[in-house]
């Protein structure tokens, strides 16, 4: 990564960023993962941190949380959709209730259709309004699920 000034770059930016844990997740009612997109799947960091909550999975621990998932490609059909569906599958392993954003929401269709969630092209340019209009009602949408819920 040192050879590379805009990996060294980022790795500065968020230097002060703790990593997650599995410990991060134990606790928590409502989940929600946004990776980029590598050859139609999840990056191999976050496919890491996944093989760490075995623990977790296997006492139930994860289970009965909402799930929802975000993803980014450099193009518009590099996997986007792939990547969120394998998630998705991951999540029904851990009987997570499943969040996507689905077609609840006309901000979905003006940020590119995707109702498995928000996937962004990663072009190199700020987020569009749109972009960033179909992630808040993502994560509205999954912050509403969650409390009702919790309050059944």
């Amino acid at each position: 990564m040192n050879g590379q000034d805009p990996w060294r770059a980022q790795q500065e930016r968020t230097a002060h960023v703790p990593e997650a844990t599995p410990a991060d997740l134990e606790n928590v009612d409502a989940i929600l993962f946004s990776t980029p997109t590598r050859f139609g799947g999840a990056t191999s960091q976050i496919r890491a941190y996944i093989d760490t909550l075995g623990g977790l999975w296997g006492t139930g621990a994860l289970a009965n949380k909402t799930f929802s998932a975000m993803t980014s490609a450099q193009n518009p059909h590099g996997g986007q959709e792939t990547t969120l569906q394998t998630l998705y599958v991951m999540a029904m392993h851990w009987g997570a209730i499943l969040t996507p954003p689905g077609y609840t929401d006309p901000v979905i269709f003006a940020s590119g259709g995707n109702p498995y969630g928000a996937s962004i092209t990663a072009n190199g340019e700020p987020l569009s309004e749109a972009d960033k209009a179909s992630i808040r009602h993502q994560v509205r949408r999954q912050i509403e699920i969650t409390r009702k819920l919790k309050a059944q």
